[in-house]
């Protein structure tokens, strides 16, 4: 995981102090807990190698392309993604909670993703696997599940060649074996008893995250699902501007403490993959203009996958073609006639210009919801030189609301009512 995560600090001219010791106390005070980006100095996965503001870009670019092949491939109804260009797919989620698992208690720094069901948990002589890994013989609460229990049935992939449910997926560009179990988990405060989740026995190809992947979709095994009796199946969180010391934001379970003003946009549901968060976005507009995109660059088609979806592990929010160079041509028409470059899948780029006024606002706009963009959400700053870049880019079939233009924001996930909420908050 640390060489698909290479230091982002270095990328967004971060103002910490390196001399002041970061606070990474990951202490859960009631349902809200800690969330650590995985570059963050807190982090154990952090880059030890220090590249260009160049380089990082180009890197962060690669890791973002790779996993909207994926994302893609499971709007698609594939079960494995395809590679291309000589490079593994992979998916690499970006944000880190800590989990604690079993009786008694194995800390785990696990990967969030809204985009993904079944926890996966890195089990003791698990091959391909990191060193840090959760052992079920030393917890009194564990338990395997059997081919004829209803979490069997509920994971596609599943086979059972003797007692125990097998799981054989892709996450990502690795594929993952795993046998599906019970044990305690606990988030914040409150344990969840007999939390299913696929104990990893092997996995191979790619790159999987070190200690494991919490998923936060909407399907019977995700967190939310599991802990509906809990938490009502709702759940926020609150992503911290990349300028942020310790590079931290929290996570909420549950209904309580949400914010009581709040605009909200209806979910979609894909019949195909039913787990990810699909919302309606009806327009885009740069400064006062509404841009022109064809609606069918917007529409949401539960056939094809297409449409937009809100997703923690995606830095940069990418847009079908047709959506981003209308709303690229508008922001180069309201910057001006300043000189334009481009950097790997940045096309929109300036040198030497003073970013200021001139620079339009973006706001996406869905059904109850203009959610208006500060600077530090859309564009990109040389921590070495003076280039900055609009910070979204083009892609094939899907529109994805990622978690740069995310930051700064409370995004909450109720599942229930089967909507999305989102309001500004300072996260960090």
């Amino acid at each position: 995981m640390e060489a698909l995560h290479l230091t982002i600090l270095f990328l967004f001219s971060l103002t910490m102090v390196h001399s002041l010791a970061p606070n990474c106390d990951l202490t859960s005070h009631g349902p809200t807990l800690r969330v650590y980006h995985v570059s963050s100095p807190c982090s154990p996965f952090r880059s030890k190698v220090s590249l260009s503001w160049e380089e990082s870009v180009l890197q962060m670019q690669a890791d973002d392309k790779t996993r909207l092949v994926y994302l893609t491939s499971l709007v698609a109804g594939r079960s494995f993604v395809p590679v291309t260009s000589g490079r593994q797919v992979i998916q690499s989620p970006t944000y880190i909670v800590k989990a604690k698992i079993g009786t008694p208690a194995q800390s785990l720094l696990m990967a969030l993703d809204t985009s993904t069901d079944m926890a996966l948990v890195p089990c003791a002589g698990c091959v391909g696997c990191s060193s840090v890994t959760y052992d079920s013989a030393k917890s009194a609460s564990f338990s395997s599940l059997s081919c004829g229990a209803d979490q069997c049935k509920q994971v596609q992939s599943s086979s059972c060649l003797g007692t125990t449910c097998s799981v054989n997926t892709t996450y990502g560009g690795s594929i993952v074996t795993a046998n599906l179990a019970r044990d305690n988990v606990t988030l914040a405060t409150d344990p969840i008893t007999g939390y299913s989740f696929g104990c990893i026995q092997k996995v191979t190809g790619g790159s999987f995250p070190a200690q494991g992947v919490l998923g936060l979709g909407r399907g019977p095994l995700s967190y939310a699902s599991q802990t509906k009796s809990l938490y009502a199946s709702t759940f926020s969180y609150c992503l911290p501007s990349f300028k942020s010391p310790n590079f931290s934001g929290t996570l909420r379970l549950g209904p309580v403490g949400q914010p009581n003003i709040i605009n909200y946009t209806p979910l979609l549901v894909n019949p195909k993959r039913p787990s990810l968060y699909y919302v309606n976005l009806i327009g885009i507009q740069v400064g006062s203009t509404i841009v022109n995109i064809p609606p069918s660059a917007l529409a949401f088609n539960p056939n094809t996958g297409g449409g937009t979806i809100v997703d923690s592990g995606t830095v940069f929010t990418r847009l079908v073609t047709e959506a981003y160079t209308a709303v690229r041509n508008e922001f180069r028409k309201r910057m001006g006639p300043a000189t334009l470059s481009s950097l790997g899948g940045f096309d929109t780029c300036y040198a030497d210009v003073a970013i200021g006024k001139q620079v339009p606002s973006i706001t996406f706009m869905f059904p109850g919801i203009n959610m208006t963009l500060p600077q530090d959400n859309f564009l990109i700053h040389s921590s070495a030189g003076s280039t900055t870049c609009l910070a979204m880019s083009a892609a094939p079939a899907l529109n994805v609301i990622a978690n740069m233009q995310q930051q700064n924001h409370r995004v909450v996930f109720d599942v229930p009512n089967s909507r999305l909420g989102i309001s500004r908050e300072a996260c960090s």
